[in-house]
């Protein structure tokens, strides 16, 4: 028997950092959406006691660093199973983008888990066992379109997914590491993005208003760090892109497009700048 799970990336179209809380972590208000850009994970039942994790990528761990293998230790935790897994993980997004591929495949993991030892676990217990893995699982574990506040972890799906267009990532050659990110900002110094307009603008299927107040609240910090991130967003701009904005706390900028050959034309005039390059869809569901 075998379980198929697909781990779609996310975007951030808007992320606005609000205080530093007393337990030093950051309050947020984001507006996440879910991409067709997808790892897809295949698990096994194994008789053995143990967790075997197999991917295409030579960037990740394979052992307990690795959000996939925390996710099984967790489920093993709290719902008992006898034997092991065997995770076969096709790495599509890319490492360290900005894109919650870690966070999708955990999400992935704990569904996968689910299904395969048919567990009958609780979305909303899934969600609340993720969160010490990473903050970014529960709006995983949902996708689609939604309102993302705490640290991450209060998921509101909105009434309306996002408007369909066309969505081009790029991911210069640097990673950017979140908690060093939020270990150096001052939130006094960043700028603040609408996000209940953007939250509106969305629901009210409105394409030209979300992409006036698309923002992000890390973008000025990271792009002063990695200028490459403001070049890529200039670039976008000049060569059509309806808005830009750079997704999580980076490197990758997103760009949208209401027309595909827009779209195209953007990747292909950045394809010689940044080899991670890709035309993607928003997924409705």
């Amino acid at each position: 028997m075998e379980i198929i799970e697909k781990a779609p990336a996310k975007i951030n179209l808007g992320l606005d950092v609000l205080y530093k809380r007393e337990d030093g972590y950051h309050e947020l208000e984001m507006i996440m959406a879910s991409i067709d850009l997808a790892d897809r994970l295949t698990f096994r039942p194994l008789k053995e006691e143990k967790i075997i994790i197999e991917t295409n990528s030579g960037f990740l761990p394979t052992d307990r660093k690795n959000n996939i293998f925390q996710a099984i230790e967790v489920m093993k935790k709290n719902y008992p199973f006898e034997g092991g897994v065997h995770v076969e993980l096709q790495k599509n997004i890319p490492v360290a983008a900005g894109l919650g591929g870690g966070s999708s495949d955990a999400a992935a993991t704990f569904r996968g888990i689910n299904k395969l030892f048919q567990l009958n676990a609780e979305m909303e217990d899934l969600m609340r066992l993720s969160i010490p893995i990473g903050t970014d699982i529960p709006f995983c574990l949902q996708g689609s379109t939604a309102l993302v506040t705490g640290l991450g972890e209060v998921v509101t799906p909105l009434s309306k997914p996002l408007p369909q267009c066309w969505v081009v990532l790029v991911k210069p050659n640097i990673s950017v590491s979140t908690p060093r990110v939020f270990s150096k900002i001052n939130v006094d110094d960043l700028p603040h993005p609408n996000i209940s307009l953007l939250k509106e603008a969305i629901e009210q299927d409105d394409y030209q208003k979300m992409t006036k107040h698309l923002g992000n609240s890390l973008e000025a910090y990271t792009a002063s760090k990695y200028p490459v991130v403001k070049t890529i967003q200039e670039r976008m701009i000049q060569f059509g892109a309806d808005a830009a904005v750079m997704s999580g706390s980076g490197p990758t900028v997103v760009a949208l497009c209401e027309k595909h050959s827009r779209a195209l034309h953007i990747a292909n005039s950045l394809k010689g700048f940044c080899r991670e390059v890709y035309v993607v869809r928003t997924l409705k569901q």
